[in-house]
């Protein structure tokens, strides 16, 4: 959580105070169109078409997404080595594989690796803006299109970043927001679907809610109404992101403004390098990272006296794929047969994920060290950060 107080609590008073709390509701009644509206508010803030809020986190917004681009058994889909666990279990909670490439130094997906990891089945691929730094979308861009692929961007950690001008989620086929405890924007749980794609928007919306067909707004749908799951939110969520909306410029603001007030103060320092940026501009500003040419030097920087708040990627224990063990073991679902490394379809994918697939991003995250920028940091705080890294180094 980086903000929080009176604007969420006076969206959730009247909220809780018109009783209505269903998503689905008349404004004549007194409902508040708190969910409704938010969408409506993330679309335009994003500049796509189409926003759904979901409960569940960033999970359930990627399995949304990759259900409504048409994902399922039989496809493969690339995604990062480096990202929390959810980006690869969404696709299986599609009936898909996840097939596993490497990083480069700026901690998205490497675009050379991304190409070298297309197959036949390859359907999608799911770059991921990891710690608020944007993915190379331009050449992934590129790639997909040369191959036909679909684009659903992970933008969990990254919730109103941008890329050469376009706000994160908005570049790709679809993309996903997380909004729990962790990350830039928070309602404590829940996540958003973003596109641009009509077709891409209904199938999403009817897999998010067991219940669409007694919705009104189905009327409006020329797809078919299939059974899907329960990831509806509530009004008190879209009444939290909608104050949580309001500060959104002011937290990037003063992130951006400590993240380049480090970097400045060390640039051109000896021995210290700090790892390449994909746009520096739309870079969320909570993270400052360093990259190492080994992981003895990372290990010492970071242990140096005044940079407590640092941390290497390989150490989170849970971002880096030898972490996912439910995938490793492939234990998915509560019964085989709904495992999707089980399926007949998916027979002869690749499911490869030992160590030696992506070492090249295990040698990254353990020569990388990440600062988390703090909003409460003061100059005095910011100066005596960089002299401890000066000092370190």
């Amino acid at each position: 959580m980086y903000r929080i107080g009176n604007l969420e609590l006076e969206q959730l008073k009247a909220t809780i105070e018109s009783k209505q709390l269903f998503r689905v509701g008349k404004p004549a009644t007194g409902h508040w169109q708190q969910v409704v509206t938010f969408e409506k508010e993330w679309a335009a803030t994003l500049g796509a078409k189409y926003t759904l809020l979901v409960s569940g986190g960033g999970t359930s917004a990627l399995t949304c997404a990759l259900i409504g681009a048409g994902i399922g058994p039989g496809d493969e889909v690339i995604v990062p080595a480096y990202t929390f666990m959810a980006t690869a279990s969404a696709v299986l909670m599609a009936g898909a594989i996840p097939v596993i490439a490497d990083i480069d130094e700026s901690l998205a997906l490497c675009p050379e690796s991304f190409e070298k990891r297309i197959s036949s089945n390859t359907k999608a691929v799911i770059p991921v803006h990891m710690i608020g730094r944007p993915a190379d979308m331009d050449r992934i861009m590129a790639i997909a299109k040369k191959h036909n692929l679909k684009v659903i961007e992970d933008s969990c950690q990254a919730d109103g970043g941008s890329y050469k001008g376009r706000r994160l989620g908005s570049i790709g086929d679809v993309g996903a927001n997380s909004f729990n405890d962790f990350k830039i924007m928070s309602c404590g749980e829940g996540g958003a679907v973003v596109t641009s794609d009509p077709d891409i928007y209904k199938r999403a919306n009817i897999f998010h809610d067991s219940g669409t067909v007694f919705r009104p707004y189905a009327a409006d749908f020329n797809t078919s109404i299939f059974l899907g799951q329960q990831l509806r939110a509530s009004e008190l969520m879209g009444a939290v992101l909608r104050g949580q909306l309001r500060r959104l410029e002011g937290i990037l603001f003063d992130a951006r403004k400590i993240a380049n007030q480090i970097r400045s103060g060390l640039d051109g320092v000896k021995g210290l390098k700090i790892a390449p940026m994909n746009d520096a501009v739309g870079d969320c500003g909570i993270s400052v990272v360093f990259t190492f040419d080994s992981e003895e030097e990372a290990n010492s920087f970071k242990a140096c006296p005044g940079l407590e708040n640092a941390w290497r990627p390989f150490d989170t224990g849970k971002h880096v794929f030898i972490n996912w063990t439910p995938i490793l073991d492939k234990n998915v679902c509560h019964h085989p047969r709904m495992n999707p490394f089980n399926f007949e379809e998916n027979k002869g994918l690749r499911a490869d994920y030992g160590e030696e697939v992506c070492a090249k991003t295990l040698d990254i995250c353990k020569r990388t060290v990440v600062i988390s920028v703090k909003l409460d940091w003061d100059n005095k705080t910011v100066d005596q950060i960089i002299e401890a890294c000066k000092n370190a180094v």
